[in-house]
């Protein structure tokens, strides 16, 4: 296939997100400009890249190869979702333009009524939209930059199950987006803490000594949404 070459970089971390190039698999320059339909120098440039963002390591004799984390690694993304997504969810209700409030609000409306049809497929990329947005209207290009490697990293580490219950996970986007709009900063935060540790609990690690299928467990608590529009 032949794509442009400043989409080298995205579609290389795409693949490596899918497993196409497996974990500790050689990435060598020639075969994946041939596979991506573009000269050496771009494959080059995306390949340090991808080493600064951590999916790329550079070893003695063997040259880029797919990085392989450790489970504790991987958890440290977890953890630091945590701890991110509710800052910029604070940051949104005080930074959001009427435009981030439109689609916000779009994407909650189809997500629950996907949730109330149980489309599980959509439900996932509608999520993913969702928290970009968010991430976006926090108007901080670091933080959302940030986010998203987050993103990229925790979906190639994990596979994710559906939420126990997709209408109540979609009633507290509803409730996020719903204390960005008023401006409320606190409650923006607090909300979206508790809706990131219950969304976590989905998440199983894809390697492994076992392949481990156990959830990774953190606190889930009921939200709150007395007095608050869906």
């Amino acid at each position: 296939m032949r794509i442009p070459a400043h989409s080298v970089c995205t579609a290389i971390r795409d693949d490596i997100v899918a497993g196409v190039h497996e974990r500790g698999g050689r990435l060598t320059e020639e075969l994946l400009a041939r596979r991506y339909g573009v000269s050496r120098v771009p494959v080059r440039e995306a390949l340090r890249t991808l080493e600064a963002e951590g999916f790329v390591v550079t070893r003695r004799h063997a040259g880029a190869c797919v990085a392989e984390p450790t489970e504790q690694e991987a958890a440290d993304l977890l953890e630091m979702r945590v701890l991110l997504e509710p800052l910029g969810a604070a940051r949104a209700a005080q930074r959001r333009t009427e435009a981030h409030l439109k689609v916000l609000r779009g994407l909650v409306r189809l997500g629950q009524e996907r949730a109330r049809r149980g489309n599980s497929e959509d439900l996932r990329s509608l999520g993913g939209w969702f928290h970009e947005t968010l991430a976006q209207a926090a108007a901080s290009p670091a933080l959302a930059s940030v986010l998203t490697q987050l993103r990229h990293k925790i979906a190639w580490m994990y596979a994710v199950d559906a939420p126990l219950s997709p209408v109540e996970s979609w009633a507290e986007h509803g409730a996020i987006v719903d204390a960005v709009a008023r401006g409320d900063a606190e409650r923006a935060r607090s909300v979206t803490t508790l809706h990131t540790e219950r969304s976590t609990a989905a998440h199983r690690l894809r390697f492994g000594g076992q392949e481990r299928a156990d959830r990774v467990r953190n606190p889930q608590h009921p939200v709150n949404m007395s007095g608050l529009r869906h």
